[in-house]
């Protein structure tokens, strides 16, 4: 037996894909193997769990992920409702609770980060620590009001919820042909998550968000109130990455310093990160942002645990 084996020490190489109880829905996951404390990662406002495909593989077994589609997504359950993020909250804690995670570190990627300050604020116990990604405050958009602000955020993704595709191959080619992923970091992460993206039987193939899930969504995250009173209750070690471009590249951030200034003040200790040369999108999806966004949150959830383990002694 290799040194590396009696440690316990583990490589993963693909996920195990499954579903799992939400709260009174069923939520399709990927779970990739490892150790200590588990991550649960929480993706954005359309996309799905895939979205964490590369910062799992080069995790590579050092932590345990789960990572989720929410409710209205990927291959969820699609109800009429409810929405928003004190529902999908419930629906992480009842899906970590079946998968006896216990205390994890959560991960939120964009509007999972509203769900991950949602959950610390409801279900604490659940909670090592949180890692919002580019996510988890828009105070910017909550003040333009919430239908101005939903008409700025979703106008052109709405609109392309709606359109077929003739083919996984078509989808991909449109999305090559737009500025959010760099020719430098397309390859097969970005691939995976289009792939997984659309659903159906071509020439039919659609994205599978819910149009209707996404707009109640939307809606309920720009209630400014509730969104900083989640902040203001998380008790847990928070981290915040951010990306120094918005959804392409050469855009303003969408956490500029003034922003992250407003953010602080909201939460009681929250170390942050910015990740150079990387988007909304390709801090989690791009080589360069998913391979410092696995060691940021490795090394994350090791202070959770010393953390957990000096509170208890």
């Amino acid at each position: 037996m290799t040194a590396q084996e009696q440690e316990g020490w583990v490589k993963t190489t693909r996920e195990a894909q499954g579903r799992v109880s939400g709260d009174g829905v069923e939520l399709a996951f990927g779970y990739w193997p490892g150790r200590g404390a588990a991550v649960v990662a929480l993706h954005g406002l359309t996309a799905s769990y895939v979205s964490f495909l590369g910062m799992a593989e080069r995790l590579a077994g050092r932590r345990a992920v789960f990572a989720l589609d929410l409710r209205g997504r990927g291959e969820s359950e699609k109800p009429a409702g409810p929405y928003g993020m004190v529902q999908h909250a419930r629906d992480v804690a009842a899906a970590v609770r079946a998968m006896g995670l216990g205390r994890s570190v959560i991960v939120g990627h964009s509007m999972g980060g509203f769900v991950a300050a949602a959950l610390a604020a409801q279900e604490p116990e659940l909670v090592a620590g949180v890692v919002f990604i580019d996510g988890g405050y828009a105070p910017a958009i909550a003040a333009a009001g919430p239908q101005q602000g939903l008409d700025a955020a979703l106008s052109l993704r709405i609109t392309q919820l709606r359109q077929a595709y003739p083919s996984r191959e078509a989808y991909r080619q449109f999305w090559r042909g737009q500025p959010h992923f760099p020719a430098e970091e397309w390859g097969p992460w970005v691939e995976a998550f289009l792939d997984y993206e659309v659903g159906g039987e071509p020439p039919e193939l659609r994205p599978k968000a819910s149009e209707d899930a996404v707009k109640a969504d939307l809606m309920e995250g720009l209630q400014r109130e509730a969104m900083i009173a989640r902040l203001q209750a998380i008790r847990v070690p928070v981290l915040m990455v951010r990306a120094p471009a918005g959804f392409v590249p050469g855009a303003p951030p969408l956490y500029p310093d003034t922003m992250m200034e407003q953010m602080r003040a909201c939460v009681q200790a929250m170390d942050e990160e910015l990740i150079p040369d990387t988007t909304h999108y390709t801090v989690l999806m791009g080589n360069r942002g998913a391979s410092r966004v696995a060691d940021l949150v490795d090394d994350f959830a090791g202070r959770c645990e010393a953390a957990q383990k000096g509170t208890k002694s």
